[in-house]
């Protein structure tokens, strides 16, 4: 059966879009890469079946050939492209050191970072920093520009973010326009 006549909670793509990315398998991840099976098999069905031949692992997967992929029914030097590609980029994001966040322990932490960033702006503008547990910067975002909107709105809303952002402290940076 093709993926078109499943259910919608099991599609790989509508899965990811409703439970997120860490709820589908391997396969179904991979499945996504290549877009369609065969006429014998679906593309979840084809990618356990590559997989498998590969003893479940990615590693194993990044390390076959074009011609050892398209001897799959199915794959062709496309198909083989895209998942050879997506196993490179895994790999060179396992290799990638990332780049140190500021720590934020007093405020003249917070100035220096955001000094730039509003310091001279015309306009007011609503700034939150999401820090981790050792209060490095996980994320920053601006969150509302007009004045109009109530302050414990905009508090509210860096808070609920705050949860999505994973953070364990927010710093809260305001810039009004009058300096």
């Amino acid at each position: 059966m093709t993926i078109k006549n499943w259910e919608d909670t099991d599609k790989p793509r509508e899965k990811m879009m409703a439970q997120g990315k860490t709820a589908l398998s391997n396969a179904e991840l991979l499945a996504i890469l290549l877009g369609s099976g065969s006429a014998d098999e679906s593309a979840v069905e084809l990618s356990r079946r590559i997989l498998a031949s590969v003893n479940n692992s990615l590693t194993a997967l990044g390390k076959q050939s074009l011609q050892q992929l398209q001897a799959f029914k199915g794959i062709g030097q496309a198909k083989a492209i895209t998942i050879l590609a997506a196993t490179e980029m895994g790999r060179r994001r396992a290799a990638e050191t990332p780049e140190p966040q500021p720590k934020i322990e007093v405020a003249h932490n917070v100035f220096t970072l955001m000094q730039p960033l509003i310091g001279e702006l015309p306009h007011e503008e609503f700034w939150v920093l999401y820090l981790n547990s050792t209060n490095r910067m996980i994320h920053q975002s601006t969150t509302f520009f007009r004045r109009d909107y109530p302050d414990y709105r905009r508090r509210a809303t860096a808070l609920q973010n705050s949860v999505g952002a994973r953070s364990y402290c927010v710093d809260i940076s305001a810039q009004p326009p009058f300096g």
